[in-house]
């Protein structure tokens, strides 16, 4: 199978039975810009396709697992419809190909998983997280719905209330936190993400294949349902919130005190050097 078309920050590596699916734009802190957002929601029905993989590893380069969203596509859309809603229709076709998946996923959470970083873990299927890892959905911190996946999944995976706590709130949720809550399975050292994750992803390869996926399939139509029901209320929502003024003065907050933060932190450098 050739993935090598997918999107630039996106690399797909087999393992013998695994295929180990990389989001790689770590000076970007594997956020999503257009490329990705469109390469991540192809690479699933390639996955299906391919013969001979038979379970997937999903995760960030560099220290981070993904930042979600690109912040500059934020004020993109903002003032430009037609960019936003295929972003949208892009963040509902990303979370039904990824839920349709027969292969199991195991996403290695090497980093902060955030927005649409910390909804592609939860829609995994196995999930290790470094034990200095943490989980946010800050969607309606910075002033949109949550729509690409939390609203679906979080409730099937934590409490009713957890999830709205969560969502809500949109703390960081810490990885000892995030496995009492039900977000994830397994918490391990820093530098033993990926070797975990892929030791249970090569558990699900060595299992007979048709059971492991018809059984996957029939858990996951729970999810899908769901899908049906919330995800195009949901995104139909996160659209209406990208035009309102909270986002666009949040985000101009965010945008000021990352160049701030950038300034201070060159300044240090600067000192240090002389």
């Amino acid at each position: 199978m050739d993935y090598s078309g997918l999107a630039p920050g996106l690399l797909v590596e087999a393992d013998g039975p695994l295929r180990i699916v990389t989001m790689n734009r770590p000076d970007e802190l594997n956020s999503f810009d257009d490329a990705l957002h469109v390469g991540m929601r192809r690479v699933w029905d390639l996955l299906v396709d391919d013969e001979d993989a038979r379970a997937v590893v999903l995760t960030g380069a560099g220290r981070v697992f993904s930042a979600g969203g690109h912040v500059p596509n934020f004020v993109r859309n903002h003032h430009d419809q037609a960019a936003r809603r295929r972003d949208i229709r892009e963040g509902e076709r990303l979370a039904r190909a990824m839920l349709a998946c027969e292969l199991p996923v195991v996403a290695a959470v090497n980093g902060p998983a955030v927005g649409l970083g910390c909804s592609l873990a939860t829609m995994s299927d196995f999930v290790v997280m470094s034990e200095d890892a943490f989980m946010s959905d800050p969607h309606v911190a910075i002033g949109l719905v949550a729509g690409d996946g939390g609203a679906v999944t979080w409730p099937w995976l934590t409490s009713m209330l957890t999830a709205k706590e969560f969502l809500l709130l949109g703390d960081r949720i810490p990885a000892a936190e995030a496995m009492r809550a039900g977000l994830c399975n397994r918490v391990v050292p820093a530098g033993e993400v990926l070797r975990t994750a892929k030791e249970f992803a090569h558990r699900f390869a060595a299992l007979p294949a048709q059971s492991v996926r018809d059984t996957k399939r029939a858990l996951n139509m729970h999810l899908l349902d769901s899908a049906n029901s919330v995800l195009n209320f949901a995104l139909a929502a996160e659209f209406e919130s990208f035009g309102t003024e909270d986002i666009k003065t949040r985000v101009a907050q965010f945008l000021a005190k990352d160049k701030d933060g950038a300034k201070d932190k060159a300044a240090k450098s600067e000192r240090s050097g002389s």
